[in-house]
């Protein structure tokens, strides 16, 4: 969604840190234990890894972020309550397919792979993976696909581990002279900070959250988007009712504004 615009973004960086403060300031749902909570008719137990700041991630001990609000608004559209399980990324599919979680709402990119496993609703969200690296280095990186396609063959670059991130690196720059996998980004962003990795590949709004954060350290992104990617739901291929549930509170919530007045608290950047 930053395609056209991303030259003008960084004016707001300061604006997305105060709205982000104000908003965890105000949530108070806590999570619970994946062994706590059994399947539950009135219960909506959303799997989450809480490390993908601004998607997901925790305020204390707190669960913020975007998708944290889509949750509990879809709990209530649902007449339900909410509880955040948290579950380690790798274990969100099976965590879903052994009925541990009802629907993964954790910033999760629709795949083809993906797919052969699970179902997922309606994307909610357009997005892609952008880069992170030093200004000093921009006269050298050039922040576009083809401009770190031509010199992958000279840099190291760091991925998080299990992400579409990853294999989109591994696809298309896979000629790297190294490529460097992290738990989290915040591991990735101080592997880059100490000159461990040349570039850091990440989900846009994460590497943007990174880049404002550090904004007295020297780091810039790419300028447009490196690919594009679709934010969805993940739900079992069984479960149709809560599909098809999932599906009308999308299309009710983007006919009626408040999808996109959710996203924009969270990631106020236009396309």
């Amino acid at each position: 969604m930053f395609r056209n615009r991303l030259n003008h973004r960084f004016w707001m960086l300061p604006y997305f840190l105060i709205s982000l403060s104000l908003i965890t300031a105000c949530e108070t749902t806590s999570s619970k234990s994946i062994a706590d909570v059994k399947p539950d008719e009135n219960i909506l137990r959303v799997g989450v890894s809480t490390n993908a700041p601004p998607l997901i991630y925790k305020q204390g001990e707190k669960i913020v972020g975007l998708e944290a609000e889509l949750a509990k608004e879809f709990a209530q559209y649902l007449g339900k309550s909410v509880r955040f399980i948290e579950v380690e990324w790798e274990d969100q599919i099976p965590a879903l397919l052994d009925n541990r979680t009802d629907i993964i709402m954790s910033g999760m990119s629709v795949t083809k792979m993906r797919l052969i496993r699970i179902s997922f609703s309606e994307p909610y969200y357009k997005t892609g993976q952008m880069a992170l690296f030093r200004q000093r280095y921009q006269s050298r990186i050039s922040p576009t696909y083809s401009g770190i396609k031509v010199l992958s063959i000279k840099l190291r670059i760091g991925v998080v581990k299990g992400t579409t991130g990853e294999t989109f690196v591994l696809e298309h720059y896979g000629n790297a002279e190294k490529i460097s996998p992290f738990d989290t980004s915040k591991e990735a962003l101080d592997a880059l900070l100490h000159n461990k990795i040349d570039i850091l590949i990440d989900d846009a709004p994460i590497i943007l959250l990174l880049a404002s954060e550090n904004d007295s350290k020297g780091l810039t992104t790419s300028t447009s988007l490196l690919n594009t990617e679709y934010l969805a739901w993940g739900i079992r291929r069984n479960d149709i009712e809560l599909l098809n549930s999932a599906d009308r509170f999308i299309d009710t919530y983007k006919r009626e504004g408040k999808l996109n007045s959710i996203i924009s608290r969270w990631i106020p950047f236009k396309e």
